[in-house]
């Protein structure tokens, strides 16, 4: 009987708190979404499953020596894992479409503008007593309007550890919402006529520019904006092996094997920050609604800034595409595709969606080195 005892005491049943469970079931949940529902399926599988493991009361698994907890310091506090991924989202970008048409580089500043106004919202609903983050929380909260999962996690890592994981789950799950958040903000801040307006043709972009545009970004930034290097420098580095043309093999590892490998590592270093001490808190309901806030108001003024364009410019172009202005590529420009197909079956807008969409990755890059310059 006491050895009966003592394996009753010792079990996980016996050892659990209330949220513990509530947060294995949260980490079930984001499996749901993830395999049933397919909402990037690659982040919210692995966060769910490595949240379930950092719940399970007494494996100790993301505390002390534990696997995840030391996943977490190499990967996470070294900032080396968003980099490495930002490495290989830059060995999938193409960036012709923004090349042939530099003008949509505005659209991806302008949905920038969700990241910043949900900062100056975040402190004052502080000051008012609403909401209670500090000006470095504000900051790694604002920046998941840049629809930026790897950007998101970087500048969390680095202003806010304490709030990561709402931070991620917030920022991937409004990336896989974009079909449903994007479609009545576009439709309520345009007409069927503007959706259905048809854009010519783009120009062809040599290989001596493509070749060129990641370096001379590179250069500009880092001159500019040290801080923006990281993400940029490993952003622009994995775009080089892509457009070179020499480096075949690399740029194959960067977009396949590495990325794939090093997102495993990461959802489940993110499930880390999901342990019910941490993520059951008020705070977690004001970094999901100022998170959705900071998206709304991203895809809101993007589609607001093609507006102005048409009317300073004679050349028009699809309002629609400003909502590819953040930066879930390819989702938000795919989103944007479809809109202007449902106002004119002839209208199909997806490269020209594609430039904003690329431009918004440069444009939240660019956004968190400026939130870690000034806060960090």
């Amino acid at each position: 009987m006491e050895l009966i005892g003592q394996l009753w005491q010792a079990s996980g049943i016996h050892q659990a708190a209330w949220g513990q469970l509530v947060m294995i079931a949260v980490g079930c949940l984001l499996l749901y979404l993830g395999i049933v529902r397919k909402f990037e399926p690659l982040l919210l599988v692995t966060i769910g499953f490595g949240g379930i493991l950092a719940n399970i009361p007494g494996a100790e698994i993301a505390t002390g020596d534990g696997l995840l907890r030391l996943i977490y310091k190499v990967g996470i506090e070294t900032a080396a894992f968003p980099l490495i991924i930002f490495m290989g989202v830059g060995a999938l970008t193409d960036f012709r479409p923004m090349l042939a048409n530099p003008k949509t580089l505005l659209l991806g500043a302008a949905a920038q503008f969700g990241i910043f106004g949900t900062l100056l919202g975040a402190l004052g609903l502080t000051a008012l007593g609403v909401m209670d983050f500090d000006l470095r929380e504000a900051a790694a909260i604002a920046i998941i309007g840049g629809a930026d999962g790897p950007t998101a996690i970087y500048v969390a890592g680095r202003l806010a550890p304490d709030l990561l994981g709402a931070v991620a789950v917030a920022a991937y799950s409004y990336m896989a919402l974009v079909p449903l958040i994007q479609p009545p903000i576009v439709r309520a801040l345009t007409s069927e006529r503007e959706r259905a307006i048809e854009m010519a043709q783009l120009r062809v972009v040599s290989k001596a520019e493509r070749i060129l545009f990641p370096l001379l970004l590179l250069l500009l930034v880092a001159m500019l904006l040290p801080t923006a290097a990281p993400l940029l420098g490993m952003f622009c580095f994995g775009n080089l092996m892509r457009e070179c043309g020499v480096v075949d093999r690399l740029s194959d590892t960067t977009q396949n094997a590495l990325i794939n490998t090093v997102t495993i590592f990461l959802g489940l270093a993110i499930g880390t920050k999901l342990q019910a001490d941490q993520f059951l808190a008020p705070s977690t309901l004001g970094i999901l609604l100022l998170g959705l806030a900071a998206f709304a108001v991203g895809t809101a003024s993007g589609v607001v800034m093609a507006k102005l364009m048409n009317a300073l410019s004679t050349t028009r172009i699809n309002p629609v595409i400003g909502a590819a202005g953040v930066s879930a590529v390819p989702m938000a420009a795919r989103v944007a595709n479809r809109i202007g197909l449902e106002a004119n079956s002839r209208n199909h807008l997806l490269m020209h969606a594609m430039g904003p969409n690329v431009a918004g990755v440069i444009g939240s890059a660019t956004a968190a080195g400026v939130m870690i310059l000034l806060v960090g």
